[in-house]
């Protein structure tokens, strides 16, 4: 499945590599918005993913960070 592979790539990575995806991921989720806003974004679920795939890399730190 793709979010296991995504989940388990995001595991291997370090603090910093994971704080430069979720900035990156924060970045294209505003673009996104952006794009909706003015009606220009045609595949609105991307917005969805966007979101979880940035609470994946949130949960990924936190659990980093707890286990140190």
């Amino acid at each position: 499945m793709k979010t296991k592979k995504y989940v388990e790539d995001l595991r291997t990575k370090s603090a910093a590599e994971l704080a430069q995806e979720l900035v990156a991921a924060k970045k294209e989720l505003f673009n996104l918005r952006f794009q909706n806003a003015t009606n220009q974004l045609d595949n609105t679920a991307r917005i969805k993913e966007v979101r979880k795939n940035i609470a994946r890399i949130q949960t990924i730190i936190t659990q980093k960070k707890n286990a140190q």
